[in-house]
């Protein structure tokens, strides 16, 4: 099936990456230097609960806590997020990507930025994710993608849920016939909150019951999008 858009909506976590390897590792820290030392996050934790807000994953996280021990503790979860991924090392040599291409991801998933680079020249790229403020500009910074996305928008800046925030972004560059792609049950049911349409990424971290279309790699993009 081929859909016809004139804007491509991106969630981030479970769409373009799987940052939840490195993003387990310093919430574990987090918590446990802030009154839970034998709590451990996993990746597979992680993975549950991304494409959730903030509020939402710490409540889930740490249901035991206060808001206010919660949100210190997430406080400094996002700081230790940012400062892992800002250090995080590129891997070389990823075989979809030409040698003068842009700086490969080692947590991308395969094609995402050969794709989004293809995309780009045919119609505008968008990201709309649930994630903290500065988050979606670290993964544009730690890929090279930038220049190839056109704007964004997220809970951290908004203070508004996925529906939401996918209608603002739309609205805010005039399209008509956007559509939104993510990996989970949550990333359905905001699309439709939205009115868009909807494609899902098999491979990601959840699942979905009702979609437009799907996808079971990055790269099928191309060919999705009329």
């Amino acid at each position: 099936m081929s859909i016809k858009t004139d804007g491509i909506l991106l969630d981030v976590d479970g769409t373009l990456w799987d940052s939840t390897g490195i993003v387990s590792k310093v919430w574990t820290r987090a918590v446990r230097e802030n009154g839970c030392p034998d709590m451990t996050v996993t990746a597979e934790m992680l993975q549950a609960l991304f494409g959730r807000t903030m509020d939402v994953i710490a409540e889930n996280l740490l249901p035991e806590l206060t808001k206010a021990q919660r949100d210190r503790i997430m406080e400094v979860c996002c700081v230790y997020e940012k400062q892992a991924l800002e250090q995080m090392g590129a891997q070389e040599d990823l075989p979809e990507m030409e040698p003068e291409a842009l700086p490969a991801c080692r947590i991308c998933y395969p094609g995402v930025q050969a794709t989004i680079r293809e995309l780009s020249k045919r119609v505008p790229v968008f990201i709309v994710s649930n994630c903290q403020s500065g988050y979606i500009e670290l993964f544009l910074e730690k890929t090279g993608l930038g220049p190839y996305v056109t704007d964004f928008e997220c809970f951290g800046d908004t203070g508004k849920n996925k529906g939401d925030n996918i209608r603002l972004l739309a609205d805010r560059n005039g399209l008509k016939a956007p559509v939104y792609v993510g990996d989970t049950q949550g990333d359905a049911d905001a699309a439709a909150q939205a009115g868009v349409p909807f494609i899902y990424a098999s491979y990601g971290f959840g699942t979905a019951d009702h979609m437009d279309a799907e996808i079971s790699n990055f790269a099928e993009l191309i060919t999705t999008i009329g």
